[in-house]
């Protein structure tokens, strides 16, 4: 993208006559103009300015933009709670899941809902309220839920014996009303890894000051493996098992893969001329994440192994 873009902020002036068409769909409307009737408005936070159609994945149901009625929760998504928390009774209740993996689910959830909602709300600090006026700035987990990423994916998961890892509905950006599109949409990328760095740390912190040394050590907090979690108080056994799922959700979100929040990075660095071709391929790389997780998951481990002994030594 061209300095003089970036140096428009965006509203002044149309996207540059070079930028990529969009493939088989109209073109995205550039910063500061009104979308017309055919127009799609919102997309990926990780996709750089100016997108394609195939990096879109909202549009904004009826009723939905200022002054509009607040909505009741979808009845599909509080069908598919309904029938993931029976499922997780029964599970529990005939012991086809352990108790760490229970603290990993109730762990995962707020985790991935906190991740999501700091994607909206840094767009909104740089002057798109897309997510707001969604209602998706709330800490009530409805809203958030995925079916598949937040319920059935993490039950897979650890009924597996894979581990636990899953994610919320992404929240909705309009990256065409950022300030600086193209670098903002990164800084709304990686807030999400942030947050659950940050949620990390202090989880952390919790253990090492509120419980003493000699449990710690008899508990095993500073290796990578092998946790004696019984040893620890309750509420320190979920901080802890939560420290762990946000450094697994950090270390995994950061690969540069799209949809993954690290391709954000990767995307703001390609060459311009790699773009129209990178775009094209974008929407069918969904899969990729999930692939690696179900059939290699052993090739995460080089990933996972270095942020997990961090956290060891910090917890130690």
């Amino acid at each position: 993208m061209s300095d003089a873009w970036e140096e428009h902020g965006g509203p002044e002036g149309p996207p540059p006559p070079d930028s990529p068409p969009s493939a088989g769909g109209p073109r995205p409307v550039g910063p500061g103009q009104p979308p017309g009737p055919d127009q799609p408005q919102y997309i990926d936070p990780g996709a750089p300015w100016p997108p394609t159609s195939g990096a879109y994945r909202w549009s904004p149901p009826p009723g939905s933009g200022p002054g509009a009625p607040r909505r009741s929760p979808d009845p599909r998504t509080l069908l598919w709670v309904a029938i993931g928390v029976v499922v997780l009774a029964v599970l529990v209740r005939d012991h086809r899941i352990t108790s760490f993996e229970l603290l990993m689910l109730g762990a995962l959830v707020p985790s991935v809902i906190l991740h999501e909602i700091s994607h909206g709300a840094v767009a909104l600090v740089f002057g798109d309220d897309t997510a707001k006026r969604a209602g998706r700035l709330t800490l009530n987990p409805i809203p958030h839920i995925d079916p598949f990423g937040t319920l059935i994916l993490p039950a897979l998961l650890a009924l597996s014996g894979l581990g636990v890892i899953g994610y919320a509905k992404p929240v909705p950006v309009n990256v065409s009303r950022l300030r600086r599109p193209r670098n903002q949409a990164v800084l709304v990328s990686l807030v999400g890894p942030a947050v659950n760095i940050a949620l990390a740390l202090l989880c952390a912190l919790a253990i090492k000051h509120l419980v003493a040394a000699p449990v710690r050590q008899e508990a095993g907090l500073g290796s990578s493996a092998g946790v004696a979690l019984s040893v620890l108080p309750g509420w320190a056994q979920y901080v802890f098992v939560a420290g762990f799922v946000n450094v697994i959700l950090a270390a995994f979100n950061l690969i540069p893969l799209p949809p993954l929040d690290g391709s954000a990075v990767l995307e703001r660095l390609l060459p311009r001329p790699a773009l129209p071709a990178y775009y094209r391929l974008r929407p069918f790389t969904i899969v990729i994440p999930l692939a690696v997780v179900l059939l290699f998951p052993g090739a995460l481990d080089h990933i996972f192994s270095p942020a997990l002994t961090w956290f060891g030594h910090l917890v130690a």
